[in-house]
């Protein structure tokens, strides 16, 4: 593993923190990769030197070019390199004379275009080992690093999305394009890898590095094949212990293996073997790109769980009853409640309200007692290792309920919003001191303002009932899979 103290020695420390960049392929036509890539490093921000290289134009985006590489004025930390696929070997060679020792080479049609591109990419590679070159790709869409203002993807990015989500993938989209996904949800990404063809640095590179990424609470991989499987599961199991992986495999099927290999390149295996290397790894599988966000939300935020019995609190039936399947379906249990917690939660619920699990008030008027109370005697029993906790909120009818009644003990929509926020971060505060996971759902959306107070306070809000039930099913995996080897290594 790389130590923290020498972290910045990383291969992909420097590929990520540049402070020189050369653009190769950069263009004022708009609808050249090049120049696309190029605005978006100008748009986040990179406040690093920047120098393009285009054959003929004396300027790019207004920026001084140049007609080679030879000609900068000083090394580049980084060569992205974005033009035909005839011609990188040639640029790379161009680049390792200059003395650039990092590149990230966006260019397509290598190993993924059949047997002449493997060679051009073996060239690559020969070419790299020469001149003491690490690179990226090729046939991938760059980086992202938010923290750094560095956005090398043709997609925009929006420097406020500073998350704790680490993703590396062989696709370059199931980063790109997950940047309005993840701002549905306020989150974003510590730092965001495509590593296309790893013809160079490959998914354990990547593993290794995010390990050690102060930034990066949760390790996202989008995986189509690993290229070294002992070195990957060697790094990947050293992780695990202390920083969780999530993964989507998309190689287990003849169909997702095809589209593997003309994607990227990739050499997939049966599902079965993929299944295997993770459980020993300790990385979390996921089916979806839904359920890998969502369960890094959940692991990057909430505490492990000691056992798998959980408690659905609710005041609506049909989604607590929608939680408690799904949380079977997900290997977790749902208990009956003791006398004692029985006798305790009687006084705080209407007597309309169920004292099984779920537990449902099915109407509240005290919402100190929905919101804070009951939350927190269930996070102190012992009779469970976390909470599923269904969100209603309802504004509008709030609104509309105070222009024909008057709201006791509130003489403004105001008072009653600020109240609300207040209950929002008195929860928070119940939950961070407790240490169990409380995972919440709603149909409502980040629009609404108590919600986005209670995911930007660190408690998930997934969309439905189903997928926070899926999420803690996923973080008792990982508690369960980190034990594990947390008792080998003691053994």
């Amino acid at each position: 593993m790389v130590d923290m103290q020498n972290r910045n020695g990383h291969a992909l420390y420097s590929i990520l923190h540049p402070k020189h960049i050369a653009v190769i392929g950069a263009s004022n036509n708009a609808m050249n990769m090049g120049a696309r890539l190029l605005s978006n490093i100008l748009a986040l921000g990179f406040d690093g030197q920047i120098f393009p290289v285009h054959p003929h134009d004396s300027r790019v985006l207004g920026l001084k070019a140049y007609p080679h590489v030879s000609g900068l004025p000083i090394v580049p930390d980084l060569a992205i390199i974005v033009v035909s696929n005839r011609i990188v070997p040639q640029i790379l060679r161009d680049c390792g004379d200059k003395g650039i020792q990092r590149a990230i080479i966006i260019s397509g049609g290598f190993r993924e275009a059949g047997e002449e591109g493997m060679g051009d990419e073996q060239r690559l590679r020969e070419i790299a080992a020469q001149h003491g070159i690490r690179f990226v790709g090729p046939n991938c869409i760059g980086v992202v690093n938010p923290a750094h203002r560095f956005n090398t993807t043709i997609f925009h990015y929006d420097a406020a999305m500073q998350g704790f989500i680490g993703m590396a993938s062989q696709s370059g989209s199931f980063i790109t394009q997950m940047f309005a996904h993840l701002k549905k949800f306020g989150l974003g990404f510590s730092q965001g890898i495509s590593v296309g063809n790893q013809a160079d640095i490959d998914l354990a590179d990547c593993v290794e590095y995010l390990a050690d990424c102060d930034r990066t609470r949760v390790i996202g991989l989008y995986i189509e094949g690993i290229s070294n499987p002992r070195k990957f599961m060697c790094v990947a199991r050293e992780t695990s212990k202390r920083k969780p992986i999530v993964a989507m495999y998309v190689g287990g099927s003849k169909a997702g293996s095809r589209a593997g290999w003309s994607h990227s390149g990739a050499m997939a295996g049966p599902d079965a073997i993929y299944n295997g290397v993770f459980r020993q790894c300790g990385i979390v599988r996921a089916y979806t790109i839904e359920e890998l966000f969502d369960y890094c939300w959940a692991l990057g935020t909430q505490p492990l769980m000691s056992g798998n019995r959980v408690v659905v609190f609710t005041h609506s039936g049909g989604p607590g009853a929608a939680a408690a399947d799904a949380a079977e379906r997900a290997g977790l249990v749902l208990p009956d409640l003791s006398g004692a917690m029985r006798a305790e939660l009687s006084d705080k619920l209407p007597h309309t309200g169920s004292l099984n699990n779920p537990v449902d008030t099915t109407f509240a008027r005290n919402f100190d007692e929905l919101m804070v109370e009951v939350p927190k005697l269930l996070l102190k029993s012992e009779e469970f290792d976390g909470i599923l906790m269904y969100f209603l909120f309802a504004k509008d009818t709030m609104i509309h309920l105070l222009e024909r009644v008057n709201l006791p003990f509130f003489a403004s929509l105001e008072e009653f919003e600020a109240y609300m926020l207040g209950l929002c971060r008195r929860l928070a505060e119940v939950v961070a001191s407790s240490n169990k996971p409380l995972l919440g759902s709603s149909f409502v959306t980040r629009s609404e303002r108590f919600i986005r107070e209670l995911e930007d306070l660190s408690i998930p809000i997934l969309p439905s009932p189903e997928r926070s039930a899926r999420a803690m099913g996923a973080l008792y995996r990982y508690s369960k899979m980190r034990a594990a080897l947390m008792r080998c290594e003691e053994g």
